[in-house]
């Protein structure tokens, strides 16, 4: 009953231009009508006055909204999703109808709906009638419309209201997308249990990391500014793409890894850690460089200094032929370029690398090198992407665009057929091919409730979303289960593997509170 009444009270408000033109009627019309348009990301009291006003003055109010795509005036906007911010309208008694907007302006759905009245907020007369509201004046004298501006005693920003305060909605627009994909929580459950026994092939550069924890002791102040620390104990993680390897085994696939190493302890503990775990590990000894290890000083949950262990020099030759051969060694489902910039991957290397894969299996890439001289537009037409804001600002030299088009533009010029865009705590951005039936892109919240340790978030984002990808071949899936997998990352210390049923307890988590259990 309770579903009844939400889909009969509120989804049925939302109508398309041609379903409010028949619902309407044309000029002159019995019962007078008045729309109204704006962003409405979050609907504040500024918004419901400007609602009620209106609805004074007409017969029929509809409150027009600008779709997500068209929404660039600050970065990681619209916060509401256009498919929940039409809902968060038609749930307002005041309001008759909903439209969702899929023009850069109202211009062209005035002209065709042809409104007895067009209500605009008083701050767009204060002052003189701006350039853009004087076009809408325009369109609605052309048939003998009207402009309102209702009374302008408080003005309220939803662009304020969200900086000040971020509200947490996640589950909110999770929901939204997941029912405009008609994608069931079950489905994700279906992809997760499909990943067990998929074949990959990952290929990257290994980073050991050491956690060195220690207990502040004082300072030499009065000889030198030199902190002093009592050691406590170590803990080493494979990183890099090692822990990429290890999340995809941990998920149930079947993996093969090749790797650089160098011809030391480091390397040892890496090949053991592998064969642990199941993982069929090539590693490739190059004796004139070290296994690339990273160390963290801890002192009470701070880290102190990070001491690198790296020479980024690129492969030799006869290391590069080996590697190519080792790609064509199995046949996989997905290749997996897992990018750090220390040797393996160049602009003289990648190339060649490309061509030794075979045809049909799924090419993914993640180039984690903002700090470093690479570039995620290296891997191009490939199936997914996966890089963050930093990266993708670096690869289109490009520090004022807000996230949206910035996604776009890289998108467009790497020529993949997926990006998932990392945007930290903000969550992700995903492009795909667009068209009737699907949007072109959408918007995910970060799913972490307790961020204790984000190192290792992105490797297991690409890791499941890779997974989902190829038993799926749905990017929503593997946006979704890729987000849920860095959440999970998120919530624990060291870059440990994320687990097929930590994910699923992700899963449950987040459908009790969709579905307000």
């Amino acid at each position: 009953m309770a579903t009844k009444f939400h889909e009969d009270a509120y989804r049925r408000k939302i109508k398309t231009s041609e379903e409010l033109r028949e619902v309407i009627g044309t000029r002159p019309r019995q019962n007078s009508a008045i729309m109204c348009h704006g962003t409405f990301d979050l609907v504040h009291p500024g918004h419901i006055r400007h609602l009620t006003y209106a609805k004074s003055k007409a017969d029929v109010l509809i409150a027009s909204l600008t779709c997500d795509a068209y929404i660039e005036k600050s970065n990681y906007r619209p916060f509401v999703p256009q498919q929940l911010r039409a809902m968060n309208l038609a749930a307002l008694e005041v309001v008759d109808y909903v439209l969702i907007d899929q023009n850069a302006t109202p211009i062209q759905n005035i002209l065709s709906l042809e409104p007895d009245y067009f209500a605009k907020g008083y701050e767009y007369f204060d002052g003189g009638v701006k350039t853009r509201t004087q076009e809408e004046v325009q369109a609605l004298e052309s048939f003998g419309g009207e402009i309102i501006f209702t009374p302008g005693d408080v003005v309220f920003s939803s662009s304020a209201f969200i900086e000040k305060a971020t509200p947490n909605i996640a589950a909110e627009k999770l929901a939204a997308l997941m029912e405009s994909e008609k994608i069931t929580f079950d489905d994700l459950r279906d992809t997760l249990s499909r990943m067990k026994g998929c074949r990959v092939r990952v290929l990257g550069d290994t980073i050991v990391d050491s956690y060195v924890y220690s207990t502040p002791i004082g300072s030499s102040a009065t000889k030198t500014p030199t902190l002093s620390v009592k050691y406590e104990r170590a803990v080493d993680y494979v990183g890099g793409a090692a822990i990429v390897a290890r999340h995809m085994r941990t998920a149930g696939a079947e993996v093969w890894f090749t790797t650089v190493l160098g011809d030391d302890q480091r390397k040892d503990f890496v090949l053991q850690e592998m064969a642990n775990h199941g993982i069929a590990c090539h590693g490739i000894i190059d004796s004139t460089r070290p296994t690339t290890e990273k160390s963290a000083f801890i002192a009470n949950g701070y880290r102190l200094l990070k001491l690198d262990k790296v020479d980024n020099r690129t492969i030799s030759k006869n290391i590069q032929d080996e590697i190519s051969q080792s790609l064509r060694s199995q046949p996989v489902d997905a290749y997996v370029f897992s990018d750090f910039r220390h040797g393996i991957f160049s602009r003289a290397t990648i190339p060649v690398l490309i061509d030794a894969l075979d045809e049909g299996p799924c090419r993914v890439a993640d180039s984690q090198v903002a700090s470093r001289w690479g570039n995620i537009l290296d891997f191009r037409n490939f199936d997914l992407i996966t890089p963050n804001e930093r990266e993708a600002r670096f690869a289109l030299g490009d520090q004022d665009s807000v996230i949206r088009p910035l996604a776009l533009e890289l998108y467009k010029r790497a020529g993949c057929k997926t990006l998932i865009l990392k945007a930290g705590d903000r969550g992700i951005i995903t492009y795909r091919e667009g068209s009737n039936d699907v949007r072109a892109f959408f918007a995910i919240d970060s799913f972490a409730t307790q961020v204790v340790d984000p190192v290792g978030a992105g490797d297991a984002l690409l890791s499941y979303a890779t997974l989902s990808l190829v038993v799926s071949q749905n990017p929503v899936h593997a946006s979704i289960l890729g987000s849920f997998a860095a959440a999970v990352e998120c919530e624990h210390e060291g870059n440990c593997p994320v687990s097929s049923i930590e994910v699923l307890e992700k899963i449950e988590i987040l459908e009790k509170q969709v579905h307000y259990a």
